[in-house]
């Protein structure tokens, strides 16, 4: 899949806030589904689901409210606008991954500790239903987070992802609490243990492209390529010396170096320059800027 993503990065922020949106109706009804059936249900392993989607939330909020930053346009302020509130919140996302997994290990390890009754049966069919959903959500939400080349929507659908990972988890432990009786009470604690060091590594996965992002590494060779194609292929130009792209958001901000006739005048330069940006803004969508540095082409010889 290709970060050039074919969306403007106004549609692309648009698309992800309906989507952002939709996941916190599905939350809310999961974490009350959830926590009501754990608390009655005698599992702790499908509370700190409930938990875990209670944070999916917040998660969705911060999504919602960061692409909502991120399409305000530049001001004196923000001389290259809001677009990396985009990243800033997708790292906030993936540090609250973090944050639940070390928080559903301590309790884990507490109730492993602490004897307990064996789950009720119910809750498995409470599980297959949230497994189903949850899974059907991420990969909707990760489907259009990979098209519109969004990390918070990327970042947002892996939290749905995990929600999935530690309702699985919690069917495979209290299945086998169920069968093995009172000995083995402790199965789905232990499940959710194991739940939240997937958790966690999901969220340090995450984590690190955001901090890529926000330390304005260069994008993957294909987002370049298809900036150095599009400007070489603009008559006149006869090199294309650099290309420096950064990420903000779902978009790039993008410095070209062109290289041409040494002898053009200076008007005419400035004018090729204009059409080269116009050629990379149609072609590369996801550009928000290009700012194209004119230069005399020199030959081996000279």
């Amino acid at each position: 899949m290709t970060d050039v993503a074919s969306h403007s990065p106004s549609s692309a922020r648009q698309r992800g806030l309906e989507l952002a949106r939709f996941g916190l109706l599905v939350n809310a009804l999961l974490v009350l589904v959830k926590v009501s059936a754990g608390v009655l249900g005698n599992s702790y392993a499908l509370v700190a689901d409930g938990v875990e989607s209670t944070l999916d939330i917040f998660s969705s909020l911060i999504v919602v409210r960061g692409l909502t930053i991120a399409g305000r346009t530049a001001d004196e302020r923000y001389h290259f606008g809001y677009a990396k509130a985009e990243s800033v919140a997708s790292a906030a996302v993936a540090v609250m991954l973090i944050v639940a997994a070390v928080g559903i290990s301590i309790q884990a390890v507490r109730e492993i500790l602490t004897p307990h009754h064996v789950p009720a049966p119910f809750t498995l069919v409470v599980l297959v239903g949230v497994i189903a959903a949850k899974e059907l959500l991420f990969r909707k939400v990760l489907h259009a987070g990979q098209e519109i080349g969004s990390l918070a929507v990327k970042a947002d659908a892996w939290h749905h992802r995990s929600d999935a990972i530690t309702s699985a988890a919690a069917f495979i432990g209290i299945s086998i609490a169920l069968i093995g009786g009172e000995r083995y009470a402790a199965a789905d604690d232990w499940a959710a243990l194991l739940a939240s060091g997937l958790i966690a590594w999901n969220g340090w996965r995450l984590l690190r492209p955001a901090l890529d992002d926000l330390m304005d590494r260069a994008p993957d060779d294909d987002v370049i390529e298809a900036v150095r194609s599009s400007a070489a292929r603009v008559s006149d130009v006869r090199h294309v010396e650099k290309a420096l792209v950064r990420r903000a958001g779902v978009g790039y901000f993008i410095t070209l170096h062109i290289e041409a006739d040494g002898d053009m005048p200076l008007r005419d330069a400035h004018e090729l320059g204009h059409i080269v940006k116009d050629r990379v803004m149609t072609e590369v969508p996801s550009a928000l800027d290009v700012i194209v540095h004119m230069e005399p082409f020199e030959t081996a010889e000279s």
